[in-house]
């Protein structure tokens, strides 16, 4: 995510254990898959229907229930309505006990029936004049590691979520005369996305464009009324450039479409990446770094709340090589406060957030590039992405790529910059 300076601070969030705990052993559930049937209002605002959730037990042990995330109610209950299960603490985690024990390696599912409503807020999730956004509005299921359920809240600055690659199928039935594009490839009336960690979807009178990347990538625009044609084609240039230049870099984008859509309106954010879905300001829209994070996030996952950096920096060093900004001098020295800090703390500290996590995050890693060599680098992102692709890493993976690619002893790299 791309954030302007306005910020709104957050409640206290639950502590966390250490991110180099959270991968003793692979996330749970896993191999997730979602089964979706709403129908939209007229206007496209309100969406209602049947959610179906099928997932393996990746745990060593027995798993007597789980969890689904409403991130939707985040910033207020009402916005995402689910009948059944036990709503709990915020309304933002529902709890789904099993009929019994799900064995590991035994797969099962859970159905319920969904109602989302855009709530009055020019957001992610929310209502702009005519046009309703579903960002992080969709449930989804809440994973489970060695420290336990990961129920973190929703710190209300850049993101906090932490999600398992999945399968989705989302029908969206609608008699309103609007468009309602979406995360995945739309084929007979369904959209169809396959190991992705979320899925979004728009709703409104866009108006729409689309080119074709020289690597073979759709690029879908869609735009509300005060958005510029000039702005359509800038954003539409770049996405296409950096989706293949980030391919050629990092392993290709695995999808055949990416869908920008651009609204004038929005104040809390300048860009949100959702896989293969990016809402966009415009005009100024932060286009390849939202491309980047289809890499460092959506290819290469990570636990949002406990290690931030590891998309953010990530996505904005990606953008610096793509713009061919090294930043030459830009690590200030010492820092009071570690880049790998949770979302807990920057959500406490919000007006640091964007320059330890973004700029501090993305300098660390040209220092590294200085350091080890950019050959080196280029080769290390590379391998690291191809081992990590639809996983989740914690810093401990990336130090263990860093020093198997580089001759060079990191040890003393890592302690300068405050990585632990």
């Amino acid at each position: 995510m791309h954030r302007l300076l306005l910020l709104l601070l957050a409640p206290t969030s639950l502590l966390v254990a250490p991110s180099s705990l959270l991968m003793a052993t692979p996330p749970a559930p896993g191999a997730p898959s979602y089964e979706v049937s709403l129908t939209g209002t007229p206007d496209g605002r309100t969406w209602s229907g049947r959610e179906t959730v099928s997932f393996t037990n990746t745990a060593a042990e027995a798993l007597p229930e789980v969890y689904v995330r409403l991130w939707g109610n985040s910033r207020g209950c009402g916005s995402v309505e689910v009948l059944g299960g036990t709503a709990l603490r915020d309304c933002t985690v529902v709890k789904f006990s099993l009929p019994k024990a799900l064995k590991p390696g035994e797969r099962t599912s859970i159905s319920f029936d969904v109602k989302l409503t855009a709530p009055d807020r020019e957001d992610r999730f929310g209502r702009s004049g005519e046009f309703s956004f579903f960002g992080n509005a969709l449930p989804v299921l809440a994973v489970r590691d060695a420290t336990g359920w990961h129920l973190e809240r929703d710190m209300g600055i850049g993101e906090s979520f932490y999600t398992v690659a999945a399968d989705f199928a989302v029908r969206l039935t609608h008699t309103g005369n609007i468009a309602v594009p979406s995360t995945g490839v739309t084929t007979d009336g369904v959209a169809i996305a396959k190991q992705v960690r979320d899925f979004a979807w728009a709703a409104g009178p866009f108006r729409s464009t689309s080119v074709t990347s020289p690597g073979g990538v759709t690029v879908r625009t869609w735009a509300t009324p005060m958005v510029t044609a000039a702005a359509v084609d800038a954003a539409r240039a770049d996405a296409a450039a950096a989706l293949d230049e980030f391919g050629r870099r990092f392993g290709a984008y695995p999808d055949h479409e990416l869908d920008l859509v651009l609204n004038d309106r929005w104040t809390k954010f300048s860009g949100m990446e959702y896989p293969g879905f990016v809402l966009l300001i415009s005009p100024n829209s932060p286009v390849v770094h939202e491309v980047a994070h289809q890499w460092w996030y959506g290819i290469v996952g990570n636990n949002e709340y406990a290690d931030p950096w590891l998309d953010e920096s990530f996505a904005t060093y990606a953008t610096d090589v793509f713009e061919d900004n090294h930043r030459v001098g830009c690590w200030p020295g010492t820092l009071p406060v570690a880049i790998t800090r949770d979302m807990g703390y920057w959500g406490a500290h919000d007006s640091s957030y964007g320059t330890f996590v973004y700029t501090y995050g993305s300098c660390m890693l040209h220092e590294l590039e200085r350091l080890i060599g950019t050959p080196v680098m280029d080769r290390l992102l590379a391998s690291y992405a191809k081992a990590n692709w639809h996983g989740v890493v914690t810093p401990a993976d990336f130090k263990t790529a860093a020093q198997a690619a580089s001759s060079v002893d990191l040890a003393p790299f890592w302690r300068t910059h405050g990585i632990g």
